[in-house]
């Protein structure tokens, strides 16, 4: 006879099983049994401020780990509090599982205290969730969970487990065999596609590799590198791609989109071919769509057939894990080209270059004028030499820690890319840093952003999960005021956050964290080395940032890519 326990226990050790060693969560009522067996487990249990964090702190996990991440929140208004982070990590394909207290089954349906109908609430922003029915399935529901949350498109999965269930006894049992009936992710992507891809791209002229997220998320970044290399291919990184080449590589040339540079946006414009992988042609990066990219013939590779063709019709589409058909790729390209070197395709790359030239990015830090956000990523970087995981919260700093940051690895940009979620980078990088605890996390963030989950600082400094917080205050809601400014005539509707409050540093103490601040460009680079030397407690900064700055590249909402902004004098 196996060994009886409760459901609560049971639920312990199939995340043991898992070979869970964190859990993000807070306990409230219905979730209470599940809280007594964790006392007893290694797995450590951090305990978050407010649910919200619990899932942005899994999400966090997942990007720094490449694992999946765990939120554990009882019911009710804890689970509604996760339906924002799980809407973040299933447009960003991050692997969260969630599981959720719910009433006791007598109660559901009653309107019982503290009772959502979280099953139907979670259903449109999870890869699959459940109900558990039946003490004696919840381990076989956790490994499905994982499975599922890990494999083919990655996503959160939420498991909603009634408190009579955890209370209940069940002889344990392992896991069997997953037996899913329909869900079976394509891997290996067909030979024929992989083979006519192969000879597209060597008689293509002006081609460029599209590189998404799933190249992250499928661990392929060097097959990436690989395959830019073997058939040089200029490479583009989207915001959610970012690290999956080295932005050092000759080959690569930074973020396209609204606010990528210059080349990566006009080199994906006139490219005659596109190679996707792992990227989904976001709105963010198309522009308007009828406009993008018009002459360029399209491969498109991803796990999830539902993206291929979705925005864009690919010419040759191809369903597959991207490792997996990178590694295909890069089999067939090297056996076609033999003993031959890869085209040299230098009037494109000469076209390339000159762009890189006469369009970089750039900045004014003026020594006696206000904190250039700019100048605080870069300075940073330096003092570093990049060797960070970088995490942002949402809006203009985001944008320019992503241009302004090179990445040279993969899993080193933790950011909001679909859902744009203010807010995401405290808990996110707390999240890292507990997945991560012997890598520097520091979270790039605006004042707006910061004010939304601000009270996650507490969790850091109680935890003792040392991460930095850089606050580029330029007391702005900075990205809406931008748009106010270039498209509303300048009509300031609700973007104010000046005023002197709260007091960044003070609340920074208050909450168990060391609170520096920088006032002039001057005090940048110095107090950045004070704040790294600095490892017994959390650490916020606060840079007093030009209020004016704006991002630029710009390539206006609904606008083609062929009229990219390049600072404000191309607006009069």
């Amino acid at each position: 006879m196996g060994e009886t326990l409760t459901g609560a226990q049971a639920l312990i050790r199939s995340l043991e099983h898992e070979g869970v060693d964190v859990v993000f969560g807070m306990p409230g009522g219905a979730i209470l049994p599940a809280y007594d067996p964790l006392l007893d487990s290694p797995i450590r249990h951090v305990l978050v401020r407010h649910e919200q964090g619990a899932g942005h702190m899994a999400s966090g996990y997942a990007h720094a780990t490449g694992r999946v991440g765990v939120a554990i929140v009882t019911s009710g208004p804890a689970a509604t509090n996760l339906i924002t982070p799980l809407q973040d990590a299933f447009m960003d394909s991050i692997p969260v599982v969630a599981i959720t207290g719910q009433v006791a089954q007598s109660n559901i349906g009653l309107d019982a205290f503290q009772e959502a109908h979280t099953w139907g609430i979670s259903a449109p922003v999870t890869k699959h969730n459940y109900l558990i029915t039946d003490v004696e399935e919840i381990p076989d529901v956790i490994r499905e969970a994982f499975h599922l949350a890990a494999t083919g498109r990655p996503g959160p999965v939420l498991v909603d487990i009634p408190k009579d269930l955890l209370v209940d006894s069940m002889t344990w049992h392992r896991p069997g065999e997953i037996n899913l009936p329909g869900y079976k992710p394509s891997v290996k992507g067909h030979p024929k596609q992989v083979q006519a891809a192969v000879d597209m791209i060597h008689e293509s002229k002006q081609p460029v590799l599209y590189a998404g997220g799933g190249v992250i998320r499928a661990n392929a970044a060097d097959r990436l590198r690989r395959l830019a290399e073997v058939a040089n291919l200029p490479t583009v990184t989207t915001l959610m791609g970012r690290g999956a080449i080295p932005d050092s590589h000759p080959l690569a040339l930074g973020m396209p989109g609204m606010h990528g540079n210059y080349t990566a946006i006009t080199s994906m414009q006139q490219s005659d071919l596109l190679i996707a992988i792992g990227a989904r042609f976001d709105d963010r990066v198309t522009g308007k769509v009828d406009a993008f990219a018009p002459n360029a013939k399209v491969i498109h590779v991803d796990v999830d057939p539902a993206e291929i063709s979705k925005v864009r019709h690919a010419d040759i589409p191809i369903v597959g894990d991207a490792g997996a058909v990178l590694e295909q790729l890069i089999f067939a390209m090297e056996h076609f080209l033999d003993t031959k070197p890869a085209p040299a395709r230098e009037p494109w790359f000469a076209t390339i270059r000159e762009w890189q030239e006469k369009y970089p990015l750039r900045y004014d830090q003026d020594p006696d004028g206000p904190i250039q956000q700019q100048y605080v990523i870069q300075e940073l970087h330096r003092i570093t030499s990049g060797d960070a995981i970088v995490v942002a919260g949402v809006g203009q700093h985001q944008m320019w820690t992503s241009q302004f940051w090179g990445f040279e690895k993969p899993n080193t940009w933790i950011n909001s890319g679909g859902l744009g979620t203010m807010g995401y980078a405290i808990p996110a990088a707390i999240g890292a840093k507990a997945g991560a605890p012997d890598e520097l996390v520091v979270a790039f963030d605006g004042d707006g952003s910061f004010q939304m989950t601000m009270q996650e600082l507490v969790t850091a400094s109680t935890e003792g999960i040392n991460v930095k917080i850089m606050v580029l205050n330029n007391q702005w809601l900075g990205m809406v005021k931008q748009w106010q400014k270039l498209f509303y005539d300048e009509r300031y509707s609700s973007t104010d956050l000046s005023g002197g409050v709260p007091d960044f540093v003070g609340l920074a103490e208050a909450m168990g964290c060391a609170g520096l601040r920088a006032e002039k460009p001057a005090d940048v680079g110095p107090v950045i080395e004070k704040a790294l030397a600095i490892n017994d407690r959390p650490v916020v900064v606060e840079f007093a940032c030009d209020p004016d700055a704006m991002v630029f590249p710009m390539v206006p909402a609904g606008g083609s890519n062929d009229d990219v902004v390049l600072g404000p004098e191309d607006l009069t």
